[in-house]
């Protein structure tokens, strides 16, 4: 079981990052043979990417509904996202090679991404009486306190005594 951390924390990460939203939807449920591929090529990709932090990735974290999957990603720069997406030694581009030519003009699979850029200190969060979740996992915790106390002096837009609980 995932431990859980007392008491209020949030994440800080120095500088820009990334948020990576990537996910798959089976329209065809029956058509094993068209989804199964894609489903199964995400987890080789984040392995890949365990194993060589040096390619950018901070943290990865799943997530299933009925008939999607999704992965958020953090990572360090888009520069090392892209560059990861369109290396030919790499697993993403043989995977997304191999989807176009099986998927042609068919929709038994639909497969979407969406790219955010932060620029430092330009994001906020918090997290009580959770474990590491989400920008948590891929940075560092602190307490919340003097300025890091409200919503708005995260985001530097107070001095951190607006809270008003």
């Amino acid at each position: 079981m995932t431990r859980v951390i007392r008491g209020r924390k949030t994440a800080i990460i120095e500088g820009d990052f990334v948020v990576f939203l990537i996910g798959a939807r089976i329209n065809a449920f029956w058509k094993f043979w068209k989804w199964f591929p894609v489903v199964s090529a995400m987890p080789r990709m984040l392995r890949e990417l365990a194993q060589h932090p040096e390619l950018g990735l901070l943290h990865a974290q799943l997530h299933f509904g009925f008939r999607s999957a999704m992965v958020v990603q953090y990572w360090r720069s888009f520069e090392q996202l892209h560059d990861y997406a369109t290396n030919r030694t790499r697993e993403h581009l043989p995977a997304w090679t191999a989807f176009n030519r099986a998927a042609g003009d068919q929709s038994d699979v639909g497969i979407w991404h969406e790219t955010f850029l932060v620029r430092a200190g330009e994001y906020e969060n918090i997290y009580r009486d959770m474990p590491r979740w989400g920008l948590g996992q891929a940075t560092t915790l602190a307490d919340p306190v003097g300025q890091k106390r409200s919503a708005k002096g995260r985001l530097g837009l107070s001095q951190g005594d607006d809270q008003p609980v």
